[in-house]
């Protein structure tokens, strides 16, 4: 069997994910589907609740599609990549647990749309980004999607077609990433943001992303009976925690959430 493409390590409630494959982390369609087995995995486990990808070393995140094999092996851009697409974190998927990206250097092609995957996003001071398909004539078909909805129509557009190179202090400015912090402190911030996120109300998080997702291409009008309509709001509006929270208020005190 070959050898993974990732490292996996549990911290309570939290799985982090380490890509670490070559000096650049770059993956192949094999790869992306034993990351998609990973992150349905992650999905299907009651104890995990988040989970944090990053990169080994201190260069890349990912460059993405591995494209030294492709030259290899001819392994075609459609090739299957597993239920969620490149890096298992393309495609819908019911995937409603949140994921934060610790961007630790490079993330370009397929590494990017993996970040453009995640739901926060921590970036190391000396990490860069781009999307350089174009100048290998291969569609970026998760940023084509995606970018144009993180950030301006015209700056995505751009980005897109020129392949240039984008740095931290631009991606902040257009909303592309939550953090920016020194280098190598990027972990620690992921950690200490998940951290946060473990001591709220377990049933929240889970809602709060479905819904998101369930309206993004909704009106807003519409979108109210999507909302009520989810499963995830269903379990919060009849939950143990949502009585709690009130209660915890009147009482002055830290509520203790059940995740019920």
């Amino acid at each position: 069997m070959s050898q993974l493409p990732f490292t996996t390590e549990r911290r309570g409630p939290v799985l982090e994910v380490t890509l670490c494959k070559g000096k650049a982390n770059a993956i192949s369609a094999t790869d992306c589907r034993q990351l998609n087995k990973l992150w349905t995995s992650f999905r299907d486990d009651p104890e995990l609740r988040f989970a944090i990808l990053t990169g080994a070393g201190d260069k890349f995140f990912s460059a993405g599609w591995d494209l030294k094999n492709v030259a290899e092996t001819g392994e075609a851009s459609d090739s299957d990549y597993g239920e969620g697409g490149f890096g298992g974190l393309n495609y819908p998927r019911n995937l409603n647990k949140p994921i934060i990206a610790a961007i630790n250097g490079i993330a370009c092609g397929g590494g990017f749309e993996m970040m453009l995957g995640c739901d926060l996003i921590v970036a190391e001071e000396h990490a860069s980004f781009a999307l350089p398909e174009i100048n290998v004539g291969v569609l970026p078909d998760a940023g084509v999607i995606k970018l144009r909805r993180r950030i301006p129509y015209h700056v995505a557009v751009e980005f897109m077609m020129t392949g240039r190179w984008m740095d931290v202090t631009e991606a902040k400015h257009f909303g592309l990433v939550n953090y920016v912090v020194p280098k190598g402190e990027g972990l620690a911030k992921a950690r200490e943001v998940a951290a946060t996120l473990v001591a709220g109300p377990p049933l929240l998080y889970p809602a709060i992303k479905q819904v998101l997702r369930a309206t993004e291409m909704v009106s807003e009008h519409e979108s109210f009976t999507v909302h009520d309509a989810c499963a995830t709001v269903v379990a919060v509006n009849q939950s143990e925690d949502l009585k709690e929270g009130p209660r915890a208020f009147a009482e002055k005190r830290e509520p203790k959430w059940q995740g019920r």
